[in-house]
């Protein structure tokens, strides 16, 4: 049964789609990261593990779910309603099958769904990718699947947007097989803290910025 691990901060209005639309099998570790809606308790409320992180962070609330999973196997994904958890099981098809050790969603996204400057942003990112760690992605995907004790070894130490980029720069270095397989990308439910923001993007740039330096 893999876990899902699902960072949380202020997404009560999407956490019900969310976890109405998760895989038989696939246990909800919702952690929460500050919200002030009622998010936690909501998810308690619908089955969800909850953990709470009260150190302010995407990083900080993926490692603290890592840390929660007790499955061999852990899927990450934003939890705003922007993925939808029925792709989960496609995602993971490639590290259950021994094909990859990590695989990414690809967004392709409906109109809307992805402000401008965050594709570029992201494209740029992919660009860079290629160039450091010779791993041929078209997208830094939100959505991501591979082993849990692989990925505790891997040793991430950024606790902010630098997180998903560590990731991978890591799991390059290590070795690993990276693949990627297209998802459907919706525009979100509520309000964007991150990437749906310029200012989101600023700051993911910048701390993105700090784990290529």
């Amino acid at each position: 049964m893999p876990d899902v691990i699902l960072p949380v901060l202020d997404e009560a209005e999407a956490i019900p789609w969310v976890l109405g639309r998760m895989p038989s099998g696939y246990r909800p570790i919702v952690v929460d990261n500050g919200s002030m809606d009622g998010s936690a308790e909501l998810a308690a409320s619908l089955g969800a593990t909850v953990v709470t992180e009260a150190r302010k962070g995407f990083g900080a609330a993926c490692w603290s779910g890592l840390v929660a999973a007790t499955e061999d196997l852990v899927c990450f994904m934003d939890c705003d309603g922007s993925l939808d958890p029925a792709d989960l099981e496609m995602v993971a098809d490639p590290v259950l099958s021994g094909g990859a050790d990590l695989c990414m969603g690809t967004r392709v996204a409906e109109p809307g769904a992805w402000p401008l400057h965050a594709r570029l942003a992201n494209r740029a990112l992919a660009l860079e990718l290629r160039r450091r760690a010779g791993l041929r992605l078209r997208d830094l995907g939100p959505m991501r699947v591979a082993c849990r004790q692989p990925l505790v070894d891997l040793a991430i130490l950024d606790r902010r947007s630098g997180w998903p980029l560590e990731m991978v720069l890591r799991a390059a270095a290590a070795g690993w097989r990276v693949t990627e397989v297209p998802v459907a990308y919706r525009r979100r439910r509520g309000r964007s803290k991150v990437t749906g923001t310029l200012s989101g993007t600023v700051r993911a740039i910048r701390d993105m910025s700090a784990v290529l330096r």
